[in-house]
């Protein structure tokens, strides 16, 4: 085929779905602005909006890896309120300090996730049938360890971890966060350009290149100067990034290296692809099984001590109804329920949009029934576009 009858957005190297999905937060955003007489796109509700965001963000990032080597954990929702009730147990009930709940946290989210993937991978029952269970067992967990009770926390730095009041970074450190970021992706593109003109292969347009690169730097510096311009009541300094976001972009980050970097994220995609054949070329499905699991239990524990700091307690019904908000975030940002398919990056739009469509709606005063009835909806909507999409562009 030559290069003139291939589309434009091909022979950018962009991901069209990726677009449309930034083309449809936009849209969200800017409707949602207007209905709501002005309130959508103010400091203070995107500042609220990305602080509850991350915790699905948090999660979806992972369960991304889990669709695409064609498992699902249906789990995720009461694990975390199972989590997040024993680590507030442990400190305000027990007198534990919060490094060593969230550490016994971690270790409990480990056994749950690993003993869900031994029965998939040793056992070969579908992970589906797995979780379902382990989304009744441990949202009754959740009610034994504290016998129902709410558990407060009270530690002022732990507090910090979930955004509110002193759960930011300021401004310094927000647009100094914003520059390093920029200058990491000017550097990326330059690295590029040298490595394939040095193996000869053909650059795109120089100019090509710098808009590709200066859309996301001025989004980010954008986003830097709306939490840089949000203060608290009577609070003198601005909030900057909160820290709720910050570990959902290092989540973001950590995770989109192990997919593209290491062999780890080369094998899930391979078992996504074809479960059979990677076990034949030697790729230790069980094992990656096992590990898929235990990375989903660590990002469990990371969005479970995210809530409770964020709600300063830990309550029966944190994580409910969670699993929906990250499986659909999953699914919107493109990962084919299928397997072999899908991107951290997408997680975080799909995250970003699930939450704008549920704030938008919320400050619309739609009222809790209506807007599962949508949300829902927009899952299926969701489920239809990949397919058509896969179909459109013969990727099946």
């Amino acid at each position: 085929m030559s290069d003139d009858a291939v589309p434009l957005w091909r022979r950018t190297g962009v991901d069209l779905r990726l677009l449309l999905m930034c083309v449809l937060l936009a849209a969200l955003a800017v409707g949602f602005h207007v209905l709501s007489g002005g309130l959508f796109l103010t400091p203070e509700n995107l500042y609220n909006v990305a602080q509850q965001t991350a915790v699905v963000g948090i999660v979806s990032t992972v369960m991304v890896l889990i669709i695409v080597a064609r498992h699902i954990d249906l789990s995720v929702g009461s694990v975390m309120g199972f989590i997040g009730v024993l680590v507030a147990y442990l400190q305000y009930t027990s007198g534990w300090s919060w490094p060593a709940a969230c550490l016994a946290g971690l270790a409990v989210a480990l056994v749950v996730s690993i003993y869900q993937g031994w029965l998939v991978a040793s056992l070969g029952v579908p992970s589906f049938v797995v979780t379902l269970g382990g989304l009744m067992s441990f949202r009754g967990a959740a009610f034994l360890v504290a016998d129902g009770k709410t558990q407060p926390v009270n530690d002022a730095f732990f507090q910090r971890l979930g955004g509110g009041y002193d759960g930011g970074i300021g401004t310094t450190w927000t647009w100094l966060l914003a520059a390093v970021i920029a200058v990491v992706l000017v550097l990326r593109m330059l690295q590029r350009r040298r490595a394939r003109a040095f193996h000869g292969m053909p650059n795109r347009p120089l100019w090509l290149e710098s808009v590709l690169v200066a859309v996301p730097i001025v989004a980010v510096f954008a986003f830097a100067a709306v939490m840089n311009d949000y203060r608290i009541g009577d609070k003198p300094q601005a909030q900057g990034l909160p820290i709720p976001v910050l570990l959902w972009a290092a989540v973001a980050v950590v995770l989109s290296f192990l997919v593209h970097r290491t062999r780890f994220g080369r094998y899930v995609f391979a078992m996504g692809g074809n479960p059979d054949a990677a076990a034949l070329v030697g790729i230790p499905v069980k094992r990656v099984t096992l590990m898929l699991f235990a990375l989903l239990a660590v990002l469990v524990t990371i969005a479970a001590i995210v809530s409770i700091a964020r709600l300063n307690a830990g309550t029966n019904s944190l994580g409910t109804g969670m699993e929906l908000y990250v499986i659909a975030a999953a699914v919107i940002g493109g990962t084919a329920l299928a397997g072999g398919s899908g991107s951290i990056f997408g997680s975080v739009l799909g995250a970003l949009i699930m939450q704008s469509l549920d704030s938008g709606m919320l400050l619309l005063d739609v009222s809790i029934g209506k807007r599962m009835v949508i949300i829902g909806q927009v899952l299926i909507v969701a489920v239809v576009f990949d397919v058509l999409y896969r179909r459109r562009v013969g990727d099946n």
